[in-house]
């Protein structure tokens, strides 16, 4: 299955949902003559990313009032970000996929890789992987669950992590201090750093708003950071200052407007 079709089957699927008010697994197994586990990997994937709700057999539609929260909630510019780290990522490569908003649009990129093995610490990108139709091969951490992040934590985290060694590190940031490197709100940065240390390169996903955010809690120092992908909307100095760190720059294409984007959430 291509991804241009599997996209084209999940609009499909969308516009049904929302033309019928329900839809059964078994109707869309026959309508697009795919299997039942395909079907139900569709309304999984467009229900994390809100889209429709599974009920059982099926799916229906989001209610209007969940619709205009998920418009408010899902940025462009993040997926933007996403989209473009996801293009350093190679078949049968060894990644950590931290816990966030950014760096959770990476899954959604990752339907063309193949042989992956992917490490994270989120239970929601967890489940978003599970569903990914070529099955990369899925590590969890394990821990303490820390409600603020969301994510597992703590020093058995960090045991799971040094049994592994990883191509690549994607993990987001509350902030960057152009002097110092990635800063962030949570007071846990312990994994983090683990997570950077197993790693062969770091790439750090962060919109251009966030820079110059002096937050207290230093998270990674640049000596760590190999790449930072952005928006084209940071200005030329932050560029020359983060670049003279040794940390080499990507942009994306800025948008202002948070919306949803169907064609980025299709292509799984």
């Amino acid at each position: 299955m291509t991804k241009r079709n599997t996209q084209q089957r999940r609009h499909s699927i969308i516009k049904l949902v929302n033309d019928q008010g329900e839809v059964s697994v078994d109707e869309l197994a026959s309508l697009f003559a795919t299997s039942e586990v395909t079907i139900r990997k569709d309304l999984a994937m467009l229900e994390t990313h809100g889209l429709l709700l599974r009920r059982y057999g099926g799916a229906v539609p989001v209610p209007q009032e969940m619709t205009q929260i998920a418009n408010e909630t899902l940025s462009l510019n993040k997926q933007a970000i996403a989209a473009k780290a996801a293009e350093l990522i190679r078949d049968h490569n060894r990644i950590i996929i931290d816990s966030g908003s950014t760096t959770s649009g990476i899954v959604q990129q990752l339907n063309d890789k193949r042989g992956l093995v992917v490490m994270t610490n989120s239970l929601q990108l967890a489940n978003a992987i599970h569903e990914l139709e070529n099955e990369p091969t899925l590590l969890m951490t394990g821990g303490t669950w820390d409600p603020h992040s969301e994510s597992f934590q703590g020093q058995v985290a960090e045991q799971v992590l040094r049994s592994y060694n990883f191509d690549q590190l994607f993990i987001g940031a509350d902030g960057i201090d152009l002097d110092r490197g990635t800063t962030t709100f949570n007071e846990l940065t312990g994994l983090s750093k683990v997570m950077a240390e197993m790693s062969r390169e770091v790439v750090v996903l962060l919109e251009s708003t966030k820079i110059g955010r002096r937050i207290p809690n230093l998270e990674l120092p640049w000596d760590v950071v190999n790449v930072l992908v952005t928006d084209d909307n940071i200005s030329p100095q932050a560029v020359e200052i983060i670049s003279a760190h040794g940390v080499k720059v990507i942009l994306a294409p800025f948008a202002q407007e948070t919306k949803l984007n169907l064609n980025s959430k299709g292509n799984n």
